[in-house]
């Protein structure tokens, strides 16, 4: 019995002791930027985000560390204890919903994330001009990207494009496509795709030229008929070679 009672109190004082520790390490609190939770920061593309990670109710010195996503950020050691700050600059789109994680180094559930929304106009990209023969198809396709997202239309020679059969527009988050089926002389002129968002416009034009429509070679037709040539050539080489002969053999003798 006196074993068995050393032992519980051995079990309670180890229990006593994780709890403690786990309270010393959950009594401390991170805050980024004055928030102790998660947030979202919104910023235009080209400027400056600046991050500041702080350890709070803790009664020793706490390491933090900073993570862009997955990949951990190298800090300076006088950039780490208690108090961190980190710098993007410039925000660009790549960064774009990108979570920034400051954590406690011993205890890495204590955490603080800042998720950037980067605000971008669009940019619909370099002007182009495409030849194309008349009865084919073809695609023209411009980038829509921006944050939010923009509002897309087409025009054809400065007037709002008429969607119909011979017309297929196809968008995606990043990308407007407008699919023109088997162009004709009609379909010449210029084609522009306009992007507006409010962050900004953007267009891009496309000066489409369709082409005469070109002959059909006859193959088939001119093996046939070369193939006819060369037989004929050789029959004739033939034909020539046996007079040849017969020039050159001599008569048979008659016998006396």
């Amino acid at each position: 019995m006196a074993q068995r009672s050393r032992l519980t109190a051995s079990c309670r004082a180890h229990v006593l002791v994780l709890c403690f520790l786990a309270h010393v390490a959950t009594g401390v609190e991170l805050s980024v930027n004055n928030h102790n939770d998660d947030f979202t920061l919104t910023i235009s593309s080209g400027s400056l985000a600046s991050l500041s990670c702080l350890a709070q109710n803790s009664s020793q010195a706490e390491e933090l560390l900073w993570y862009r996503g997955d990949g951990r950020v190298d800090l300076k050691d006088e950039n780490k204890v208690n108090i961190s700050n980190i710098c993007i600059s410039p925000v660009s789109e790549s960064d774009n919903g990108v979570a920034f994680t400051c954590r406690l180094l011993r205890d890495q559930s204590v955490q603080v994330s800042v998720v950037l929304d980067v605000r971008f106009p669009p940019s619909a990209g370099e002007d182009e001009s495409i030849y194309i023969e008349e009865g084919k198809d073809v695609t023209l396709t411009c980038n829509a990207k921006s944050n939010p997202q923009g509002q897309t239309t087409w025009y054809k020679n400065n007037t709002i494009l008429t969607l119909h059969d011979h017309y297929q527009v196809y968008q995606n988050s990043e990308t407007f496509q407008l699919s023109i089926k088997k162009v004709q002389k009609s379909d010449n002129g210029t084609y522009t795709c306009e992007v507006k968002s409010s962050c900004g416009d953007s267009s891009k034009d496309f000066h489409l030229i369709v082409e005469d429509k070109k002959p059909v070679f006859p193959t088939e037709a001119v093996i046939a008929a070369v193939v006819v040539v060369v037989l004929t050539g050789l029959f004739g080489i033939v034909a020539q070679k046996e007079k040849i002969f017969k020039c050159f053999k001599k008569p048979s003798q008659t016998a006396l």
